[in-house]
């Protein structure tokens, strides 16, 4: 076994560091012209190698480079020295001799280079213009000439040494850095500009090849892709742009074809084979045309071609473009040329779909053997990234020219910066973006090849792991690395990607996108506002000044201001997005759930500008905005649940007016989600009175808790002395409330055996009273009026009855109309068991045996043509009146309610508050023809559905507006809007109810009167 000098076996210490021959590793530290060289590198080596990417082949390329300089007493020295010494130079020769075969073997190629490790000059952050000289110093050109040109022999292959020392000089920088994700955006630089400098010593080189070195052409080298954005790789293919010019006196065409000789050498000395290995392929496939354009053209060529032919996409690969060779003049006049049409190109027709649809064809185009390990073209990877970066740059930049740098990572920053992109979304999306290009370049430095796939091997995954700083994680902690980074990215792409703002950005003008007074006016009164110069003073109110805030409502209104216009109030909407922006705009999460959201900006612009109703109610919630993101937000809530929230109420309530107060908040929280809902067609108008429905049952639930609890204080009693009961009447017992409903009740109770009558009845009528005090008492929570004037005797008779009572009315003095009402009758709060009781009292009332004598029927209509002739508002059309006229509400109601108590005696279905239900089951019992049945279901709800839109325009719950079809065409127009009608619909929708009205009434007069 061999000892080593520190204690312990050498195998073992090579194992721990991680070599994976161990034998063989051995072997190369016994090696000769190792041992000759570095004397006793065992000793110091093998507790180096821990950190390596490759222990293993580090030690193989240090065996053969002692072997090419053994017989070189200064580099034999210098190699000594450097493994000897513990210094940054040995971190800089092991680091890159663990990470990269084909730099390790360029070094014993040329063990000169060894140099280059050694001295301290700067690899990173070097200016450009000193890495151009050195390349062009490498080939004998001029650095400082107007037109460099080689002087010595074999230029490409100087050109390609000095690119590699310099390259060189740079991966030493990179595998020794601590933090490679910081120092990964200097590399990129680094590497760029080394592709740049690699160019102009190609393009010198070219010109010596030239009889007259190309004097009478003027050529500019243009830098696309990575190369352009300067956040090049190791090894990529460098994206160029030819821009050529005549030199005063020359013809063009000869100008053109001395610069498409100068391109074609410049490509032949970076790419085709000489003594030393290619640097990389120039690709000028971007250009004009592609590969069927001409190679070079002139600046006026380039522009008639941007001007009618090209594509989108050309105009996203031009946001890159940056001069790198040639003549520096013409370069900045291409770009000066350019950008005009780059940040003009998101005006095109479908510009953002066509690059959402090119982002989605280059993903279709990865094949599917290797979608799981593409960095760079796959889902979660590399140009996902790119992609939403350059989008949003393309859409806003055209008016903030902060974020127009070629930079992906400088770019991002500046869209944070700016307001585009949310903070953390920003910060998590660099992180990930360095993390996949550190990976990008672990993979391609290992044998400078160009690739961006994952290796499958178990070994080039270990190394892989070892070499992005997951030395202890090893290959399976970097794929769930991997995984993790993809499933960030992806995420972070369609969220930002996929905006809805920015194809709605995107067709505005650039004087509309910034907001420029002039045209913001002249736009504002065109799509419909009615005060423009009064909009103006919002939108200033809203975008003034530098805050972050300011800057996101610059991106958002641009939008929204059309969005508004899309609704029936769009100065309304307007206004009441500025008083809620100015609630919440402070908070951190108002505008960036605008900014990032995929519908919320959108749905928050349409319920403001057409319902005043929800307008008010979510200024007075404005954390319900959150809704708008999530449609299972807005879906009613059951019974269940709301009935436990009132439960967690009432058991930390301490004060009764309080607790009711909180309950009325509840439902009016309910009020405003249902509201939302309804108007933005997530639920039906059936589904939105059930809501409200389960809104009021449960306040009165509730509230006669509190209400009993006060009685009981107020008598000096420890227990009810008689059971309660509330019984839903009206359309709150049918599950048919609208927005102005009142709460038709009947209050029911029933003394306790032993109690004194009078006290019970003194302790209900407090009930009662306390109930409808504290539901309908003004204060900072909506009001419920409870009405029980369907009580017996009417506003003569007791509020509250006992059970007895109620019995004993029925028997003796009860009247066809209150038959008729009990149909609606349900037990809403109280007692249980006393519910049952009273349902069961009613059921002969309500489904009579026998169904209703001649006489009956006769008196029913005889009421119904009373209600017709006396209650109908004077000056009010008949033909609009929503509930009592005709074809309205009422008369489907009484339609349906004729036929239940004439035959629910033998038709159980019939057996329902609910009026819709009543018609299914008539039609279904043959009592009613299914198209009579479809004329009065659809003229009940269009009838509901149009004073709940009343109510919803306005903003006004009370009054007997509500109940009328407007004369008023703005306000006509609103009520269409609500009701789900297009801009302009008032009149279709006047049309299609006053129809459906005529309709329906002309069943009424066949089915209810006969």
């Amino acid at each position: 076994m061999t000892v080593d000098g520190r204690g312990g076996s050498l195998a073992g210490r090579l194992t721990r560091a991680g070599v994976s021959d161990v034998a063989r590793a051995q072997r190369l530290l016994d090696d000769a012209a190792l041992q000759e060289v570095v004397p006793g590198a065992a000793d110091v080596l093998a507790g180096e190698l821990r950190e390596l990417a490759d222990p293993d082949q580090a030690l193989l390329t240090l065996a053969k480079l002692a072997g090419a300089v053994r017989g070189d007493a200064e580099l034999g020295g210098l190699l000594r020295d450097v493994v000897l010494d513990d210094g940054p130079a040995r971190d800089r020769l092991l680091g890159v001799a663990g990470a990269s075969v084909a730099l390790g073997d360029t070094l014993v190629a040329h063990p000169e280079n060894l140099r280059v490790l050694v001295d301290e000059e700067p690899a990173l952050g070097v200016p450009v213009g000193a890495v151009r000289a050195e390349l062009l110093r490498a080939v004998g050109a001029d650095p400082d000439a107007a037109v460099p040109v080689a002087r010595v022999p074999g230029g490409t292959d100087a050109l390609r040494r000095a690119y590699r020392t310099r390259l060189l000089r740079i991966a030493a920088a990179d595998v020794t850095a601590t933090d490679p994700l910081s120092r990964l955006p200097g590399v990129a630089a680094a590497l760029a500009d080394l592709a740049a400098a690699a160019l102009e010593g190609a393009l010198a080189v070219a010109r010596a090849e030239l009889d007259d070195h190309g004097a009478g052409v003027r050529l500019a080298v243009i830098g696309m892709g990575k190369t352009g954005g300067r956040e090049l790789n190791y090894v990529s293919d460098v994206d160029v742009i030819y821009v050529a010019e005549p030199v005063d006196g020359v013809d063009e065409a000869d100008a053109l074809a001395a610069g498409a000789r100068l391109a074609a050498g410049l490509a032949r000395v970076c790419s085709t084979a000489s003594g030393e290995p290619a640097l990389w392929p120039v690709d000028a496939a971007l250009r004009p045309e592609g590969k069927d354009g001409p190679l070079v053209r002139t600046v006026a060529s380039h522009r008639a071609y941007y001007e009618r032919w090209a594509k989108t996409w050309e105009f996203q690969a031009l946001l890159k473009a940056r001069p790198l060779a040639g003549d520096p003049e013409l370069g900045r006049e291409y770009a000066a040329m350019v950008q005009p049409f780059v940040w003009a190109a998101v005006q095109r027709e479908n510009f953002v779909e066509d690059a959402q649809a090119m982002r989605r064809r280059v993903e279709q185009h990865v094949p599917a053997a290797e979608a799981d390990r593409q960095l760079k073209l796959g889902v979660g990877g590399l140009r996902d990234v790119e992609f939403t970066v350059q989008l949003l740059q393309l859409v806003h930049g055209r008016a903030d020219d902060s974020i127009r740098s070629p930079s992906t990572l400088t770019a991002l920053a500046a869209l944070a910066a700016g307001g585009y992109v949310g903070r953390e979304h920003a910060a998590r999306l660099a992180v990930c973006y360095r993390w996949l290009r550190l990976v990008e370049h672990r993979i391609q430095m290992h044998r400078l090849s160009r690739t961006h796939l994952l290796p499958t091997a178990d070994a080039d995954l270990q190394r892989l792991a070892r070499s992005v700083g997951l030395r202890a994680e090893g290959a399976q902690g970097l794929l769930e690395r991997w995984r993790s980074v993809r499933r960030d990215v992806r995420h972070l792409h369609e969220e930002l990607f996929y905006r809805p703002l920015l194809p709605a950005t995107a067709q505005l003008s650039t004087e509309e996108a910034s907001l420029a007074p002039d045209a913001a006016r002249a736009r504002l009164a065109a799509i419909g506002y009615r005060d423009p110069a009064g909009a103006l003073r919002h939108i200033a109110a809203l975008t003034e000044g530098v805050s972050r805030r300011a800057s996101i409502q610059r991106q958002l209104l641009p939008v929204m201001l059309g969005w508004f216009a899309d609704g029936a109030d769009p100065d309304g909407g307007l206004l009441a997005f500025r008083r809620l922006s100015d609630d919440l705009g402070t908070t951190h999460w108002y505008l960036k759930l605008l900014r990032d959201s995929g519908t919320v900006a959108q749905r928050l612009a349409h319920v403001l500008s057409t319902s005043r109703y929800v307008a008010d109610a979510l200024s007075r919630s404005p954390e319900s905005v959150t809704w708008l993101a999530d449609d299972a937000e807005l879906e009613p809530r059951t019974a269940e649940r709301l009935a436990a929230e009132a439960d967690a109420v009432l058991t930390r309530a301490d004060e009764p007016v309080p607790a009711v107060l909180a309950l009325r908040g509840l439902r009016r929280r309910e009020l405003a989600r249902t509201a939302a809902a309804d108007v933005l067609d997530v639920v039906t108008s059936v589904r939105a009175s059930q809501s409200l429905t389960r809104a009021a049952d449960m306040v009165l639930s509730g509230t006669l808790r509190v209400a009993e609890w006060e009685a009981r204080v107020a008598l000096g009693v420890d227990e009810n002395p008689t059971r309660m009961l509330v019984v839903a009447m009206g359309r709150l017992g049918g599950g048919e409330m609208g927005y102005s409903s009142d709460a038709d009740v009947l209050f029911v109770h029933d003394p306790l055996p032993g109690a004194d009558p009078a006290v019970a009845q003194e302790f209900a009528l407090s009930v009662a009273t306390q109930l409808r005090s504290l539901l309908g008492s003004v204060g900072p929570e909506p009001t419920l009026a409870v009405d029980a004037d369907l009580r017996p005797e009417g506003r003569n008779g007791p509020l509250v009855r006992s059970f007895d009572a109620y019995a004993e009315y029925y028997s003796r003095w009860s009247s066809p109309w209150e038959s008729q009402a009990l149909l609606r009758a349900r037990p809403v709060a109280g007692d249980t068991e006393l519910g049952e009781r009273f349902v069961a009292l009613v059921a002969p009332l309500r489904y009579p045996a026998g169904g209703l004598d001649a006489a009956t029927v006769r008196e029913v209509r005889r009421i119904k043509a009373r209600v017709e002739a006396e209650r109908l508002p004077r000056g009010v059309d008949p033909a609009r009146h929503l509930k009592l006229g005709r074809g309205g509400i009422a008369d489907v109601e009484w339609t349906a309610q004729l036929l239940q108590l004439q035959h629910a005696h033998e038709v159980p279905g019939l057996r329902t508050t609910s009026t819709l239900d009543a018609l299914a089951a008539a039609r279904d019992a043959g009592l009613i023809a299914e198209d009579d049945t479809r004329v009065l279901v659809e003229a009940w709800e269009l009838a509901s559905r149009l004073r709940d839109a009343n109510v919803l325009w306005t903003g006004r719950a009370e009054g007997a507006h509500a109940d009328v079809l407007p004369h008023d065409r703005q306000a006509l127009g609103g009520v269409a809007r609500v009701a789900g009608y297009p801009a302009g619909g008032g009149a279709d929708l006047e049309e299609d109810y006053l129809r459906t009205a005529r309709r329906a009434r002309a069943v009424v007069e066949r089915v209810f009167y006969g």
